[in-house]
């Protein structure tokens, strides 16, 4: 067979390949948009906009405030944001100024805050205040020594921005109080402080090459610490002419993909949704940001304003939205695309999107190594498939063996990558770099999963997640999908308990939208739909799950916990 027949089933409009060799740099992509797209609006967030214009001379002066720092070529600088105006800003910063971004996840705790800034060598760091009471208490042990802070209302104009910042500090009190030691010579600057007065100094030209790092990406550390993927400026450029070739010919009825409205409610820190930021750069898109996805009542509001025409999320975060009374009086007639990813979507979900919205829930998969999206279902797709899709243009995907092996069509085992986008390895990880790669160069991923005829990949679980019963392995993301189609069943999560008998039993949790929902009837619709072994010995009723800042399912607390 053809090695690489997905390319059969690719729909029409969608080229095979893609070649980041025509920019020199990430950097070089980002300032041809700025001049490009100066006129247009690149973010509305709390229904007050920023130009690419704006968003150009803020990076413009926050960078040369960052090199007037005397910080080296390739420096470390992490960002510690959510969803606001201030976010772009820092990664252009860091980015034009010859710099790495380290993305940190607002949410982290101490810990983990710390593990990450020694591990990445970060030097100096943009953070919004609500958080520097967890950078006070990890500074001192780490490498960092110029901190910049901003208020939530910074870049929201000059009287609203200052009227939400004393909001969020004083009435709110959403600021924790915090002092930041400044031994050693460490600084600590205001955003607009750092701003004015790089507005006064000129951006240096640095020397960058598409092997140059970009960024330091972490995993989510579900086997441990934390590791920092290497995104080189190749890897980024290549993931967004990947995902450009992908979603434009969906987007066709708009007529100009520069007038895109696409939702930023997943955090920017996060992958998923950093690669479609920088993809609606490339079009001079602009996105509306959503600095707080998790009030649902707000979120929807926001979706009220204006139509809107991406929404990538979560499977958790869709079905949020559908459980919302006022959701389904949202206009959702310019919706092009549903962009599922970051976690398994569940057929359940997935079908009263399509009744409440009209709009097909498509399903990609990949991982902060392959910056976002690996493979994913055709745009054009009428419904859901229930696969992670094809691989998209320059990458190629093998099902191997535990010893590297590519097994035949239909045959299930890890699912391995390469690609341009594909990172080129761990930071200072020279251990796990060689357990991560082939011999023949691809990326393992961990996941299980088979390939068909056409193509498409269907996965089978984590490695780690399988559950062993009597000698079969049973796979959790099989019983959400089955179970999550039980009337009744907002979500739920499955994983294996120890069992003298069968090695390992099922244990699912279910959080159940109608009160009168049984476990008998949950385990009466699994008998219909589940062969013996794979029936679920126990079943408990729960008001909600644990789940990530990204909306991922946790079974490792559920674990934890049992």
């Amino acid at each position: 067979m053809d090695p690489k027949h997905w390319l059969k089933s690719y729909p029409e409009g969608v080229p095979h390949e893609i070649d980041p060799g025509q920019y020199a740099s990430l950097t070089q992509l980002l300032e041809e948009a700025f001049r490009k797209h100066a006129s247009r609006p690149f973010s509305v967030c709390m229904e007050r906009w920023m130009t690419y214009r704006e968003l150009d001379e803020l990076s413009r002066a926050l960078g040369a405030w960052l090199q007037g720092r005397g910080l080296a070529p390739g420096a470390r600088v992490a960002i510690m944001l959510p969803n606001v105006p201030q976010f772009a800003v820092a990664m252009a910063a860091v980015l034009r100024a010859g710099y790495t971004c380290v993305n940190v996840n607002p949410l982290y705790t101490a810990r983990e805050l710390e593990h990450q800034l020694k591990d990445s060598g970060a030097e100096a760091i943009v953070i919004l205040e609500n958080f520097c009471h967890t950078l006070e208490q990890v500074i001192e042990q780490t490498g960092v020594q110029h901190v910049v802070v901003t208020g939530l209302g910074d870049l929201l104009g000059a009287v609203y921005g200052r009227w939400i910042t004393f909001a969020v500090r004083h009435l709110a009190k959403m600021v924790p109080p915090f002092r930041l030691p400044l031994a050693g010579g460490r600084t600590v600057t205001t955003l607009p402080a750092a701003i004015s007065e790089g507005s006064r100094r000129n951006l240096a030209s640095v020397p960058q090459t598409l092997d140059s790092v970009a960024f330091l990406q972490y995993t989510g550390g579900t086997t441990g610490l934390s590791k920092g993927a290497v995104l080189t400026h190749r890897n980024i450029v290549a993931a967004i002419l990947q995902a450009e070739a992908w979603f434009t010919p969906a987007l066709a009825r708009i007529g100009d993909v520069s007038r895109t409205n696409g939702i930023a409610a997943l955090p920017l820190y996060h992958i998923f949704a950093l690669t479609l930021c920088l993809l609606a750069i490339r079009w001079g898109a602009h996105m509306t940001l959503i600095p707080n996805p998790r009030d649902i009542g707000k979120f929807v509001e926001v979706l009220k304003k204006r139509p809107f025409h991406m929404l990538p999320a979560v499977n958790t975060l869709f079905n949020a939205l559908l459980q919302h009374p006022q959701f389904r009086s949202v206009d959702f007639s310019q919706l092009c695309v549903s962009q599922a990813g970051g976690m398994a979507a569940s057929e359940g979900t997935a079908r009263q999107w399509r009744q409440a919205t009209g709009s097909v829930m498509v399903e990609g998969w990949g991982m902060s190594e392959t910056c976002a999206i690996g493979t994913n279902n055709p745009l054009n797709s009428r419904e859901f498939s229930g696969t992670i899709g094809l691989p998209l243009p320059s990458i190629d995907i093998a099902i191997k063996d535990d010893d590297g092996r590519s097994l035949p069509i239909g045959q299930s085992g890890e699912i391995c990558i390469r690609g341009p986008n594909v990172t080129p390895g761990y930071y200072r990880q020279p251990e796990e770099n060689a357990k991560a790669f082939t011999a023949d160069g691809y990326l393992r991923t961990g996941d299980v999963g088979m390939m068909d005829e056409r193509g498409y990949t269907r996965i089978v679980d984590r490695k780690k997640d399988m559950i062993l019963v009597s000698g079969f392995n049973v796979f959790p993301n099989e019983l959400e999908n089955v179970i999550s189609l039980c009337p009744g069943v907002v979500e739920c999560a499955a994983i294996g308990v120890a069992d003298e008998k069968q090695g390992e039993a099922i244990k699912v949790f279910v959080v159940k939208s109608d009160p009168t929902l049984t476990e008998e009837a949950v385990a009466s619709h699994c008998r219909q739909n589940l062969t013996g072994y794979k029936m679920p010995k126990y079943i408990e009723f729960r008001d909600e799950l644990p789940k990530s800042n990204v909306g991922k399912i946790l079974r490792r607390e559920l674990r934890a916990a049992r």
